[in-house]
Formats: structure tokens, sequence, C-alpha cells
């Protein structure tokens, strides 16, 4: 085990007891983040649900219904991603989420956990084989939201029913069918409103940019979370914007998509001068830029008449920028030495792990998850609970966190969320619904559920634990108290026993994995140092990207070490001095680089 203590390391002299309680802290876990766009997702996410849902509900077979909806849970992914790569994404989790329930149908068949004690031990151990792994590859993708413990729920739903053999075929079809639904609506928005997630995404840098200005402007220095957060605004914007790794030529696009790049330039520009220094009134810029940012929101004014409202000079272009016409292609030669450097922006980019010690890292959450489910999923078969796979996915979605802390906020969050959520469950049980009106509570449940989660996980809760009862009522109509008292042992069983597992499951990956961000970072220090000192030429844009990329991952690293019991016994002033230099030295690069 490679753990390097530092003499006068803060975290080094940190005592177990204090550990325990620093990462069971629930700071944090009832605070309200901005969203953008929540309105139209929940809109979408409860159409994508009820067109498929609704009419089968209406032709008397609600129990039917379940399943479709299972499948149009694929419109809750890819919130903020651009149309072309949201087709992707939502293509890969309709195929995900369709497998689940034909999966989980199968097993059902041949397991037969209603039938006796040994299939039920068999679908939890496929269970927790399936929060794993889909748990490592919603992290590994970036995919952020409830994601793993959706594609879990759709696969327990379907392993802990009673199908025959004849039902297996129209489940995963009406799976499937919510799930083409969920993928059309899903980007359909593209024929209305084509340039809507680079707005968001341009948006949200510009006002973190603001933020960041508001903070400096304040006279102490700026909080590292808050350079942080605006530099991962600003790389989403080039995203979102699809631009290419530097060694590629970018071809213009249609007019609102310069003003986009040209506003997110300004934000690069800003972000890595204020490394150094910051404009002659931050506080206006600032306002500016906000206002720039309502702008952009605001889809019937005309953006590039409101641009020239910003009078900031962007300066050099951005790593991710080219020079413009008529600038000479790089020789096949350099091409082929920067194609490392390409990789590793395009990974940036796009949103994929950086390596094998990241991917390293994200395994112990996901064995953590596979274990946590497993064991919660186990003890409800002993206590012999009707729906059982309650305890499995509670567990789950307190585990689907990426550090100890982050897991204990989520138990804070469920827990309040599930009693707000079981009284609105009660109160609409005792109203003794037909069919067709629970799929229809079922449906502004998820429009509600949609609308608030991203702000507050405890706010989602409210609205996920009536809508996970009703489903089960609608599939299996039992008792409402039965429903409740299930849900009551299964969500307390899941939730003790998934924040065991996360104590219990230590590790120093995390540690390791911050000790060689800050390793990766000086080095890219020293090369774009290197690349400074010789005047032959503006230095090479991968070098940039080098910097940025190792900057943002230093701080990643950090925050996730933070979270365990083992967190980096690192000095923080080294790690704050490696950030530091970082944006500094980008900044010197930005004004080598040839303008546009």
């Amino acid at each position: 085990m490679h753990r390097s203590v530092r003499p006068g390391s803060r975290r080094g002299r940190r005592r177990p007891a204090a550990g325990v309680r620093r990462v069971l802290s629930p700071r944090g876990a009832l605070t309200l983040h901005d969203v953008d766009g929540a309105f139209l997702f929940a809109v979408r996410a409860a159409l994508a649900m009820g067109l498929v849902a609704l009419p089968i509900a209406l032709a008397g077979r609600a129990d039917l219904a379940v399943y479709a909806m299972l499948g149009s849970f694929t419109t809750t992914f890819g919130r903020n991603l651009p149309y072309p790569r949201r087709a992707r994404v939502l293509a890969v989790v309709a195929v995900a989420m369709t497998a689940c329930v034909g999966c989980g149908s199968l097993l059902a068949v041949w397991a037969g956990p209603q039938r006796g004690a040994a299939g039920a031990v068999v679908v939890v151990a496929a269970t927790a084989l399936v929060a794993g792994a889909a748990k490592f590859v919603c992290d590994a993708t970036r995919l952020s939201g409830l994601g793993a413990v959706l594609l879990l729920f759709s696969f327990a739903v379907a392993a802990n029913a009673s199908p025959t053999p004849a039902d297996v075929l129209p489940y995963t079809g009406l799976a499937a069918v919510g799930a083409a639904c969920a993928w059309l609506l899903g980007v359909a928005g593209r024929l209305v409103h084509p340039d809507r997630p680079q707005r968001l995404a341009v948006a949200a840098a510009l006002r973190a940019l603001a933020e960041l200005l508001e903070a400096s402007a304040a006279g102490a220095e700026v909080p590292r979370r808050i350079r942080h957060r605006a530099t991962v605004a600003v790389l989403h914007a080039y995203r979102c914007l699809g631009c290419p790794p530097p060694e590629h030529d970018r071809r213009p696009g249609p007019r609102h998509d310069a003003v986009f790049l040209r506003l997110t330039d300004l934000s690069w520009t800003l972000l890595v001068r204020t490394a150094r220094q910051t404009p002659d009134d931050p506080a206006r810029t600032a306002r500016l830029l906000r206002r720039q940012a309502r702008l952009l929101m605001d889809r019937r004014r005309r953006i590039p008449r409101e641009l020239r409202e910003l009078p900031l000079d962007p300066g050099a272009p951005s790593p991710f920028r080219t020079a413009g016409r008529g600038a000479p292609r790089p020789a096949p030669a350099a091409a082929a030495r920067g194609r490392t450097a390409a990789e590793r922006a395009t990974e940036l980019l796009i949103g994929l792990p950086n390596g094998p010690r990241h991917r390293a890292a994200l395994a112990v959450p996901a064995l953590r998850m596979a274990l946590g489910t497993g064991a919660a999923g186990g003890v409800a078969v002993l206590l012999h609970l009707q729906h059982g796979y309650w305890a499995a996915v509670s567990a789950a979605a307190v585990l689907h966190s990426v550090n100890v802390r982050t897991t204990a906020q989520r138990a804070v969050q469920r827990t309040l969320g599930t009693l707000a959520g079981l009284l609105l469950a009660l109160g609409v049980l005792a109203a003794h619904p037909s069919p067709t009106a629970l799929a229809v509570v079922i449906v502004a449940l998820e429009f509600l559920l949609e609308y608030v989660v991203a702000r507050n996980y405890a706010l989602g809760v409210v609205f996920l634990t009536p809508m996970a009862l009703l489903l089960s009522d609608l599939a299996a109509p039992a008792p409402a108290g039965e429903l409740v008292l299930d849900r009551v042992l299964g969500s307390v069983t899941g939730m003790a026993v998934g924040l065991l597992c996360a104590l219990l499951v230590v590790h120093d990956r995390a540690a390791a994995r911050v000790e060689h961000a800050l390793a990766a970072c000086r080095a890219a220090a020293e090369q774009a140092e290197r690349s400074l000192a010789d005047r032959a030429g503006p230095p090479p844009p991968d070098i940039q990207v080098r910097l940025v990329e190792t900057a943002v991952e230093l701080r990643d690293a950090d925050d996730a070490a933070a979270g365990e019991l083992w967190p980096a016994e690192i000095d923080p002033s080294e790690l704050a001095a490696a950030e530091q230099r970082a944006y500094v030295l980008l900044d010197r690069l930005n004004r080598r680089r040839p303008r546009s």
C-alpha cells in the first residue's frame, strides 16, 4: 500500500474517530442547486412515460403499463448533452434498460424468487452484480443523475415479478417501446430548439465566470472550488459546441455557433487571466456576464446584437481553437507527436475516464454498491419482506455516490425524503384510485421527480418514494398498510446496510489517485515552462490541454479523497500551489498563442 506521509500534513494527523465524524457529517445534504432547463426536461420525462403507459392502462392492462414505464426511464439520462451525443447515449441506455427488463424477466421465470428462498438468493446475487456494473459504467462515462439506480430498479422489478415464459417477450417489448418513445422525445427538441443545449452550457459558463469575478472583487483569495467549477463549466461548453482536438481544423458552423464559440472563448480567457489579475471593474464585468447569460436563455433575443454590450477583449484563443482560415495544417509528424494529448483532450471533452488509476478508484465505489446491494437484499430475504428488492434499491441509492461523505449525505436525504414520500403515498392510496387514475398519478410524480431531483436529491425522493410504491401497487395490487410497512422496513434496512458497507470497505485508491494527479500536474507545469522558455515559436496547443486536464483531475481527485476515511496525506497547501501554478501558466501560454 503506497501512502506518502509528509511532515506537517494536516490530514495526516487526523485520528480515526475524527475521520469518521468528518465523513459522516451531513453538511450540505439539504443544499439547493440551480438547474437550467428543468421544466422542459421534466415535461419530456412525463410525456415519455405517459404516451405509452396511459393507453395501456386505459385498455385495462395497467399491470403491463409498468414495464413501459420502466423503459421510459431512459429519458432521465443525457440531461445536458448536445443532441448528437444525446442521441447516441440514449440509444445505448434504451438498449440497457430494455435488457434489464428482459434479463430480469427471464431470471424470474428460471429462478422463481416467489417460490422459495433459493430462487430469491439467486435474484439477490444477480441484482448485486447488475448494481455494481451499472455503477461503474455510469461513473466511468460520467452520466450524472439517478443513473445506475434506475437501471437497477428496472432489473429488480422484473426479476421479482411472477411471469410465465410467455410473458417475457411482451414485457421486454413494452420496455423497448417505452425506451424508444423516450429516445424520440429526447432528440425531438432538435427540431424545435436545436441550439438549446449549447445555450444552456454557454450560459452556465458565463455565470460560473461571473461568480469567479465576484469572488475576486471581494478582495480575498478566490476559493479553489469556485475556480474549479468555472473551469468545468467552460470545458462543458466547449464539449457542447463539439470542439475537436487542436490537431484538426474546425469548420465554421451556423451563425449562432460562432457567437456561442466567441462567448466560450471569452470565458476561457477570463478564466486563465484571473489567475494573475482581474479586470479593472470585476463587479461590472460579472454583471455583464450574468446579463448575457440571461439573454442566452431567452431565445427571442438577437444574440449578436446583445453581444456587443460586452466590452471585453477575448484576447488569445482557447487551446481548443485553431488558427483562422488559411492557417497551415500541422505536419503528419507533429500530429503523430500530439496524438496522445489529443486523445486526452477528447477524453476530457466527452467525459471519459482519465486513465487506469482513475478507473481503479472508480472500482471501489462500484464494489461498495455491489456488496451493499447484495447484503441488503440478503437481509430482506431473511426478514421475508414481500417487496425485498426495495432494500437492495435503497442501499444502491445511498451508495450511488463518490465517497463515504456523500454516502452519508445520501442517507440523510433519503431518510427525510422517504418520510415525506410515504405520507404522500398514503394519501394517494387512501383515495382508492382506479388503475387508470393510478397511472396518471405516477406520470405526475415522474414530472415532479425530474423537476426537483437535480436541485436536491431529498426533494426527488419525496416523489420517488410514492412513485415506487404506486408502481408496485399497479403491477400487483396489495393492501396499503402492507406496502407502506414493506417500504419502511426495506428503506431502513437498505440505508443502514449501505452506510455500514461504505464505512467497512476502506481503501486508499482515492489517496493514491491524488498523489498521481499531483505528480501529473507538476509534470505538465514543467513541460509548459520549458515550452515558454523556447522562443522559437508559439507553444503547441496540446500543452494547454494537458495543463487544464491535470488541474481539473487534481481537484476532482482531492474532493473524492477528502470524503474517504483515508484521505490523501498531502499538505493542502501543496495541492493549492500546484493548481495555482497550472492556471498561471495557462495564462502565460494563452498570451503566447496566435490570434485567430
